[in-house]
């Protein structure tokens, strides 16, 4: 992988990271970071791995898919109060 395609895929990994809520949940500490995303590895055995693969990923389709929803739909129209 080149240095410019591996320095766009971390930024965009960070970016999830940030976009989940996590960073601002653990006041951007690093540590505390990296000891979530360990634990999260640790949940993935090998018996369990692909339901647990296909159940993240369900779950990410459905928040990227109610993000777009919500960018796509109308404002609602001010409220006027006479």
């Amino acid at each position: 992988m080149q240095r410019r395609e591996r320095t766009h895929r971390l930024i965009e990994l960070g970016g999830l990271v940030q976009k989940a809520g996590l960073a601002d949940l653990v006041g951007d500490d690093r540590a505390t970071l990296y000891g979530a995303l360990l634990s999260l590895v640790e949940t993935l055995s090998p018996a369990d791995r692909q339901a647990t693969l296909a159940l993240w990923r369900r779950r990410g389709q459905r928040a990227f898919a109610a993000e777009q929803e919500k960018k796509m739909a109308p404002a609602d129209p001010p409220v006027v109060t006479p």
